[in-house]
């Protein structure tokens, strides 16, 4: 049976239907719906000469070219799709829910699949609804620090308290500095990152506090959505003080078993930033095995970052709360009692 469905009809069948994306590779690699397979009907090629063809002659031979290309694996396009749906239940989509999902929803239905869904509009529809869910006024609760100040782990010990959180780092595969990288899976697009985020979201009670980490606009090279940015900066802010010779402690830990090789070109990156002169020392107490020091200069320079990313703030909406590196699950306790009820709206 053929169905098409729209964006909202879709997604929460998701839940019980495997989903294929016969986009080709390269627009899948760019971004895609979280939990697609892919499935292309053509090679990024194909689609270029296809997509030609269709511009300067028309439909028509576009299609016939399609068909020549497509006809030869027509058997394994099924195949595939059942060892996906083994059920014989699934949906399909494109980039604008046109021939090419079509061509295949209807190649699945002929094949004996007993419910195949289609997605009216495709990926360009999805990307639309995703946009507009960014604009939700989420209740979020927003933790800052200083680097070093161990965030993400406070972040995991709320969620082991039951609050709901979302790793924006995480999503982003960074942590948000010059060495954010280091340890690091390579970083999804920005439009994927916007399609993790929305499926995290998706993932939660939006009547419900979520905790968030503060960040700037840029987490490595992927960007927040400005709506969602733009909400992060205008809640309540988390301020957790930690002493810098702790966070420094903390940095050697986290990043002391990366190779000085990786470390010292993630120091040159911000040499204009620290300055020739901090640069070098910096460098050379690397050399040295003098990790902390590296630490204490650079963090000179990512606390003077992080105060003038927070000038913007109302400083009566900023809470401050004193940290320790030795208990990172105590103060999830104390930011966990002290949720407000004030948070914008």
């Amino acid at each position: 049976m053929l169905r098409s469905h729209s964006v909202q009809e879709l997604i929460p069948a998701l839940d019980r239907l495997p989903l294929i994306d016969v986009r080709s590779p390269g627009e899948f690699a760019r971004g895609h719906i979280p939990g697609a397979h892919s499935l292309p009907l053509f090679t990024d090629e194909e689609r270029t000469v296809v997509g030609t063809l269709y511009k300067q002659q028309g439909r028509d031979q576009a299609v016939l070219e399609g068909l020549r290309i497509v006809g030869p694996r027509m058997a394994s396009i099924v195949e595939q799709a059942r060892a996906i749906a083994p059920e014989g239940r699934i949906a399909v989509h494109c980039w604008r829910g046109g021939e090419r999902s079509g061509s295949v929803a209807w190649l699945l239905d002929k094949a004996g699949f007993t419910e195949v869904l289609t997605l009216r509009g495709g990926y360009k529809a999805f990307r639309r609804h995703i946009q507009e869910a960014f604009t939700v006024p989420y209740d979020l609760r927003v933790l800052g620090g200083y680097t070093g100040t161990g965030k993400t782990e406070t972040l995991g010990h709320l969620r082991e308290l039951g609050e709901q959180v979302i790793d924006l780092e995480g999503l982003a595969n960074h942590k948000g500095s010059s060495y954010g990288a280091l340890g690091e899976a390579p970083q999804p697009t920005t439009e994927h990152f916007e399609n993790l985020l929305w499926q995290a979201l998706r993932q939660l009670d939006t009547t419900r506090p979520i905790w968030v980490e503060d960040e700037s606009l840029m987490i490595g090279r992927v960007r927040i959505p400005d709506a969602f940015h733009h909400r992060i900066r205008a809640c309540i802010l988390h301020f957790a003080e930690m002493p810098i010779e702790e966070r420094a402690d903390r940095l050697v830990v986290d990043y002391g078993r990366f190779p000085k090789e990786q470390l010292a070109e993630a120091t040159r990156r911000i040499e204009k930033r620290l300055g020739p002169q901090h640069c070098k020392a910096a460098l050379e107490a690397l050399e040295a095995g003098d990790l902390r020091t590296v630490a204490l200069i650079t963090l000179r320079y990512y606390d003077k970052a992080y105060l003038r990313g927070t000038e913007g703030r109302d400083p009566a909406r900023v809470v401050k709360h004193p940290a320790s590196a030795r208990d990172l699950r105590g103060l999830a306790q104390r930011l966990k009692q002290h949720v407000p009820s004030t948070a914008s709206r």
